[in-house]
């Protein structure tokens, strides 16, 4: 029996987050993509652009702010150190932690990997106006909790 090609439009009207889940998960495919094309992981790149707009963080900042979970940060931060990308020491302000920072070959990265995001993010929210986009985000920044 062949299911009808229409359900799916009637399915994501009637379920927000039905429509949502596949329209991020989408979009993370997407991401994926561009960042195995630009050799740095997605991870890696929100991590190195963090820590070139606020300075040097904790692991467990940086986790918390980019809402990346504790062990999937230290590999991230692991694998970043090992490219040369930052460098761990120890937190002035807390002994018992690290501050992750960015190096130059660090910046070097992210300035390479922000150059091509602008077309990567035109391509893949291609199907909507800019005013659309904008719309998006002031959404999306409201089922976040984000202040707008």
């Amino acid at each position: 029996m062949q299911v009808r090609p229409t359900y799916f439009p009637r399915l994501a009207g009637e379920r927000l987050d039905i429509a949502l889940c596949r329209a991020s998960a989408a979009v993370a495919r997407a991401a994926d993509t561009h960042a195995a094309e630009q050799g740095l992981g997605v991870g890696q790149h929100l991590v190195l652009k963090m820590l070139h707009a606020v300075g040097p963080c904790s692991q467990q900042a940086l986790s918390e702010e980019l809402r990346i979970d504790r062990s999937v940060m230290v590999t991230i931060c692991d694998d970043l150190e090992r490219g040369g990308c930052v460098r761990r020491e120890r937190n002035p302000h807390d002994r018992r932690s690290y501050a992750v920072t960015i190096t130059d070959a660090g910046r070097r990265q992210l300035a390479v990997a922000e150059r091509s995001t602008p077309g990567h993010l035109d391509d893949t929210f291609k199907a909507l106006t800019p005013d659309e986009r904008t719309q998006l985000a002031t959404l999306l920044g409201k089922l976040l909790g984000i202040p707008g």
